[in-house]
């Protein structure tokens, strides 16, 4: 085939690839058979809508990408336009004729932005988050969203060690004492990282590298995760501990979370005051993790040696407090700043977009989940249902999980059910993980963490037409929840650890476990108003001495922490906890 010579212009701000894309129907079939077969292969689905082959594929880069990723885009004959920095304006024009964008994290893609670009069909996120990607706003124009997961976790992992090296041995303080001219060599006494513990908050893909070169040091690692198996943290030599005891035992702290509500603040003044004395805590993830004034509280008392933060809860930071203390090293969000990295992101995000548009592959979809137009209608309304009892169960467990049981009653019980076994996975990662976790990627997740996934099918309606029931499978026992769906539209809670109850399984709800006997609601409910919380419904169930509250709270109200310490101290009280949905 003539594919015509190949134009390369230079520009001032980047780079134009140009090139013919005549393809003939001897092409086509070829290209169909490929197609037909990695698809099969993958277990992804075309677009509704396939490509035209006689319009020229164009491809938009919006921020800087690698010199070879871009080359790769370029050799299938398609027409690639990076040009880095582009006005808002001039961006909107030239995706109006786009079938894809890539982006790394300086574009925002917003709904205004994607609904400029009519023939826009997939878009990639040259890195590990989408925190710049409306995805919703893609989702509803049937476009995809794609990232490159793990790509960089080598070069953060390497930092973090990095940093923790530096702490235990004054490096960066040291270093400034000599651009001053004092030879201090008694001052900078250090220690070394043999025999220490680290611990490690959050044993995913970059965790897991830094507990591999910790060991390496002869350090003892332990680690908090609730959903990573026993077995693939005996793997990696890493002994598995509640958050506290990370708190309470390490010698060094490095965090390795996403910012979600869940994990905000997780490093606060409670539990640096709970801490080993002389803890050194490095962060490397995400700024919110941490209370900021909190840990230069702590610092200042001595309670805390010394931290390493290259993330901040605003950046950059306005108040130079904390990184302006001699004990904290302190850089600029540089964890994936590598050469290796920013190729590695570059290529694995221009290789799956080549997959998808040459041959409708779909790889690290962030948004697509595969089924017929006939199975999504039947399953809609539970998907729902799923993904909010597994972020039920996610927020009510502490404990290190290693099996996840999902059973159908009645009607769901016939058919494909492999979209509600993700939505509740998605519905379980998310509040530890991140907003990445989706329908396509949540069984991956739980493979990787160790997680078995086990179905199982009842014909027996149990009083509802169509009932699923979800067991998480703990350590230290079962945690069990059980859902329906009212008239095809509202899901609601109809059991929580084997305790019948009938509440909305939506918003902000604080959920009680207590001794079955009298004043319980009513001190629940001084407490409640006393902080000008008002209850929106309040379910309760019942069984032998045990009884379980369900309390949804108007829309908007937020239940502080002090709230729930509050409540459990009223004395009939086992568990409370605060589940969002």
């Amino acid at each position: 085939m003539n594919r015509g010579m190949s134009r390369e212009t230079e520009h001032s701000s980047g780079l134009h690839y140009r090139r013919a894309n005549v393809v003939p129907p001897s092409r086509k079939r070829r290209a169909s058979r490929r197609r037909s077969a990695r698809v099969a292969a993958y277990g992804a689905r075309l677009p509704s809508k396939p490509a035209d082959y006689t319009v020229p594929v164009k491809i938009v880069i919006a921020d800087d990408l690698p010199r070879s990723a871009v080359d790769l885009l370029a050799a299938e004959g398609w027409t690639v336009d990076a040009v880095a920095g582009r006005p808002l304006d001039q961006l909107k024009r030239d995706l109006s004729d786009a079938d894809a964008l890539v982006v790394r994290s300086a574009t925002k893609v917003t709904a205004p932005l994607i609904s400029a670009a009519s023939r826009l069909r997939v878009i990639a996120r040259a890195g590990t988050g989408v925190d710049n990607v409306d995805v919703g706003a893609a989702s509803a124009r049937g476009i995809v969203v794609m990232n490159a997961p793990g790509a960089n976790s080598t070069s953060v992992a390497e930092l973090a060690v990095g940093l923790m090296l530096a702490l235990a041995r004054n490096v960066a303080a040291a270093d400034a004492a000599m651009k001053q001219g004092k030879w201090e060599k008694k001052r900078f006494m250090g220690e070394e990282l043999r025999d220490k513990t680290l611990g490690i908050v959050g044993l995913g893909r970059i965790g897991q590298e830094v507990a591999h070169r910790a060991s390496a040091f002869g350090m003892h690692v332990i680690a908090h995760d609730p959903f990573i198996a026993a077995q693939v943290a005996a793997d990696l030599g890493v002994e598995l501990v509640s958050l506290d005891e990370v708190f309470a035992r390490a010698d060094y702290l490095s965090l390795h979370l996403p910012a979600m509500p869940a994990t905000k603040n997780l490093v606060n003044a409670q539990r640096l005051a709970r801490s080993r004395r002389g803890i050194r805590i490095i962060n490397t993830a995400r700024g919110d993790l941490i209370d900021e004034r909190a840990l230069a509280d702590a610092i200042e008392s001595g309670q805390v040696a010394g931290a390493a933060l290259d993330v901040f809860e605003v950046e950059p930071p306005p108040d130079p407090r904390l990184q302006s203390m001699p004990q904290v090293i302190a850089t600029p969000h540089i964890a994936a700043s590598t050469r290796e990295a920013q190729e590695l992101v570059g290529v694995e995000t221009a290789t799956a977009l080549r997959d998808f548009l040459r041959d409708g592959v779909i790889r690290n979809a962030v948004n697509f989940p595969s089924v017929s137009a006939e199975e999504f209608a039947r399953l809609q309304p539970f998907l729902s249902l799923g993904e909010r009892l597994g972020a039920f169960l996610a927020q009510m467990n502490d404990a290190r999980s290693d099996a996840i049981g999902i059973r159908y009653y009645g009607e769901l019980a016939t058919g494909n059910n492999d979209l509600l076994v993700s939505a509740v996975l998605v519905g379980l990662f998310k509040p530890i993980l991140s907003a990445g976790v989706t329908a396509v990627n949540a069984r991956a997740i739980a493979a990787e963490r160790g997680i078995e996934i086990v179905e199982s099918r009842s014909s027996r309606a149990r009083n509802f037409t169509s009932l699923m029931s979800v067991k998480l499978h703990t350590n230290t026992g079962e945690r069990w929840v059980e859902g329906a769906v009212f008239d095809r539209t509202t899901p609601r809670l109809v059991l929580v650890d084997g305790i019948a109850i009938d509440a909305p399984l939506e918003g902000t709800m604080l959920v009680l476990c207590n001794n079955d006997q009298p004043g319980v609601i009513g001190d629940v409910g001084t407490v409640l108003g006393r902080h000008g919380v008002n209850i929106a419904n309040f379910a309760l169930g019942r069984q032998g001495d045990r009884a379980v509250g369900v309390v949804n709270v108007d829309n908007g109200v937020e239940l502080q922490q002090s709230v729930l310490d509050e409540i459990r101290r009223v004395k009939a009280i086992r568990e409370a906890r605060i589940v969002r949905v």
